[in-house]
């Protein structure tokens, strides 16, 4: 992205915003601290530009700098936080999640979508399940993950077909769907039966099943989900044992919602 990339600046965007946020954005796991020029270099902003943004997200205590590098500050974190806070789940998922975690003794999460990935918003983890550590905030694409087509069979035909249609559909596992058709077939059967069941599709041995959370329009708001490893529960113990109480516990938890 350069900076002649950016859409044109118009009454409705806010270009120095957009930029400053691809700024922030440029940090993560892979890159937790970098140099002006390697800020530069991954937002496509020119050095001057990116120095400016840096030091105004400086002053503001976002950023730090040492020995020449800059490094996001905890106080990064008010700008996820106010998303949670104001975010109704948030407040009230955590003792539905509890009781499926101690029942299940298994992980329990809630995403919900954004663009062509689901984000988790709360996790309750009783085992490490996957090479990469969930949290709140992980990403993982929406095709291939249980909560992402409960969610995803929500949508307009037209608007989950855009989504795949622009998603990066390749095989993680040799049980990977990677037809477009059959993705599409697998999100039908979970709006369908009420819940999606993915089995080793994303990792290795990873296996989980996921239920939708309505708002009071019966509008697919989030998904819950138990994940765990197909080593201590098969398929059909996760769908006789797994799936009534984590059902009951997303139907209690839209019902408080709804109510709100």
């Amino acid at each position: 992205m350069t900076e002649g990339n950016h859409p044109a600046p118009s009454d409705s965007y806010v270009q120095s915003f957009a930029r400053g946020l691809s700024v922030i954005q440029a940090f993560g796991a892979e890159r937790p601290q970098m140099t002006l020029s390697e800020v530069a270099a991954h937002t496509g902003l020119t050095r001057a530009g990116a120095r400016r943004i840096l030091l105004t997200l400086e002053q503001l205590g976002y950023v730090r700098s040492e020995e020449r590098k800059f490094f996001l500050t905890p106080k990064i974190l008010d700008l996820g936080y106010a998303y949670l806070s104001a975010t109704p789940l948030w407040d009230l998922a955590t003792p539905f999640m509890e009781e499926v975690a101690n029942a299940t003794h298994e992980s329990c999460s809630i995403s919900v979508l954004d663009g062509l990935e689901i984000v988790y918003i709360l996790r309750i983890a009783t085992h490490k399940i996957m090479t990469v550590n969930l949290s709140v905030g992980s990403r993982l694409p929406a095709w291939v993950t249980s909560m992402g087509r409960v969610m995803l069979g929500g949508l307009a035909p037209a608007a989950r077909d855009d989504i795949l249609a622009r998603s990066t559909i390749v095989a993680h596992t040799p049980h990977t769907l990677t037809d477009p058709a059959e993705i599409r077939k697998a999100i039908t059967t979970a709006q369908a039966q009420g819940y999606a069941f993915v089995a080793e599709e994303l990792e290795a041995g990873l296996q989980s099943i996921a239920v939708p959370i309505f708002d009071r329009n019966r509008r697919i708001i989030a998904a819950m989900n138990v994940s765990g490893h197909a080593s201590r529960n098969s398929r059909e113990q996760m769908l006789k044992e797994f799936l009534p109480c984590l059902k009951q516990a997303a139907e209690r938890l839209s019902a408080t919602l709804q109510r709100r």
